[in-house]
């Protein structure tokens, strides 16, 4: 349960204090990716709260969300049509549907 906060935490500092910058042309890709990652994050605490966790579902749902987003917003940009935000709203909605059960478990305590 604590191990994809504690990945998060480790994940942002190191983020945070390397100075590695990333070309303007793929910040779609990263942008999409953290988000698709994120939500593998959440959904992992959702299941370590729910007593569900595998570590298995969690490593290949981390990278098939990530791949999955990077791959949407290949194919948008080369047939010309934003999937970009589609893969932004499909992904956000889960962050925060996965942020709310978080919450709700944390206030039947």
């Amino acid at each position: 349960m604590i191990l994809p906060v504690v990945g998060l935490i480790i994940g942002l500092l190191i983020g945070t204090f390397l100075p590695v910058s990333m070309p303007m042309e793929y910040a779609k890709y990263l942008s999409v990716a953290l988000l698709a990652s994120l939500d593998t994050v959440f959904g992992g605490l959702r299941a370590g709260l729910e007593g569900k966790f595998d570590n298995l579902v969690f490593m290949t749902g981390f990278f098939t969300n990530a791949l999955l987003a990077a791959g949407l917003v290949y194919i948008g940009e080369r047939i010309g049509i934003d999937l970009y935000y589609v893969a932004l709203l499909a992904f956000g909605i889960r962050v925060f549907q996965n942020l709310a059960v978080i919450r709700h478990h944390f206030l039947r305590r």
